[in-house]
């Protein structure tokens, strides 16, 4: 079985030489581009395999190069990486059509586990996903404090912001995000926002 090609769009050359270096020996076809306009330039259409790219580049960011490609009709799933505390930036991402996020610095499991879901058969059926369904049925045990402090998470919202709108302070805000990502059993925020992304719930 032919290899699955990942296109890596990263302006850091060492971070673009490395992820090069992990996906290789994982087995995968790699090409790299340094830059969104490269991508576009060079990418065949139809094009094969995945496209990994950055959020935050110089000149064509992660964002302008998703609507660039579903403007040119490319059909090819996106993972995109972000910097801590890009959750809206993420989150736009997503609403773009990019089809999961990871933020950095990640470890190698949690890169090649996107792509390896970014580029399974199965994708597409997304809301249908067992995973899914599970973390909307544990959204449903929220209370309805814990509910509201999960959808301003999801909008980007600190800990301040979130008790300055709801009137509480920023340690109870903290406090029902701590239950909330119990009941929801996500790892981390970023894991929780990300499920809930990829649940329609942002």
């Amino acid at each position: 079985m032919a290899a699955e090609t990942v296109h890596i769009v990263e302006d850091d050359p060492a971070l673009r030489d490395s992820l090069a270096f992990l996906l290789e020996t994982s087995g995968f076809t790699v090409r790299l581009y340094e830059t969104g306009t490269e991508l576009l330039e060079r990418l065949a259409m139809p094009a094969a395999g995945c496209i990994l790219t950055d959020i935050r580049m110089p000149g064509i960011d992660g964002l302008e190069l998703l609507r660039r490609l579903r403007e040119a009709r490319h059909a090819v799933p996106i993972v995109v990486m972000t910097g801590h505390g890009d959750v809206p930036l993420a989150v736009e991402a997503m609403k773009r059509g990019a089809c999961d996020f990871i933020e950095k610095p990640f470890g190698d499991e949690v890169l090649l586990r996107a792509l390896r879901t970014a580029l399974s058969p199965g994708r597409t059926g997304i809301a249908a996903d067992p995973a899914v369904q599970d973390f909307l049925h544990r959204v449903e045990t929220l209370s309805e404090r814990e509910r509201q402090v999960l959808d301003r998470l999801v909008a980007g919202a600190t800990s301040k912001e979130i008790g300055r709108a709801l009137g509480i302070s920023p340690r109870t805000v903290e406090i029902y995000r701590a239950k909330l990502m119990a009941k929801t059993q996500a790892a981390s925020v970023q894991d929780l926002v990300r499920r809930a992304v990829l649940a329609g719930l942002a």
